[in-house]
């Protein structure tokens, strides 16, 4: 998948002054690549304009000038791209009351091996997970997922962690999202 170029970055200045149409825009990329699972689960699928407006987002908030700081916030959120034949995507474990949500995420430490995608011809790939997010005691609420599809659109995203089973079936207009994605 394409990667962010320093090129593509505006200063925080001229950003901002664009802001608002860039915002509508990337809004209508996330909507369409956003898919929930079970209720508890968001997989939302980036690519270069997703993860180009959460650079410019660092860029702007922080007020970054430096090259050195703009160049570290391309590599960071490059990584949640995926490669060619890759799917990268954001995971959010979404529990509301901060209880239930401690006491899963402690529970749930062998999701990151029961959560795949299912391809056409109903083969499961199983995501591989940034190990950074995974504590010796309990998950991150947001993990960062790539599904290695040969280059293939999944048909659905899932789950089969034996505490926690479901499965989405992707719609017409996520699956053409997500081919044009493998495409660039």
């Amino acid at each position: 998948m394409k990667h962010v170029e320093r090129s593509s970055i505006l200063d925080y200045v001229t950003y901002e002054e664009r802001r608002e149409q860039i915002r509508a825009r990337v809004l209508a990329e996330k909507a369409v690549r956003r898919v929930h699972v079970g209720g508890v689960l968001t997989f939302l699928f980036e690519n270069a304009e997703t993860v180009r407006y959460q650079i410019q987002e660092m860029v702007r908030v922080e007020k970054l000038v430096r090259e050195a700081d703009i160049l570290h916030e391309l590599a960071t959120y490059n990584e949640l791209l995926g490669g060619a034949g890759e799917l990268g995507c954001t995971l959010l474990i979404e529990l509301v009351d901060p209880l239930e949500r401690d006491k899963q995420l402690r529970a749930w430490m062998e999701l990151p091996w029961h959560v795949y995608a299912v391809l056409d011809a109903g083969e499961k790939v199983y995501a591989s997970f940034d190990e950074r997010q995974i504590g010796e005691e309990r998950l991150s609420s947001v993990q960062y997922v790539k599904f290695k599809t040969s280059g293939k659109v999944p048909r659905a995203i899932g789950c089969d962690l034996p505490a926690f089973t479901a499965e989405t079936q992707l719609s017409d207009a996520q699956r053409a999202a997500l081919a044009l994605d493998l495409r660039s």
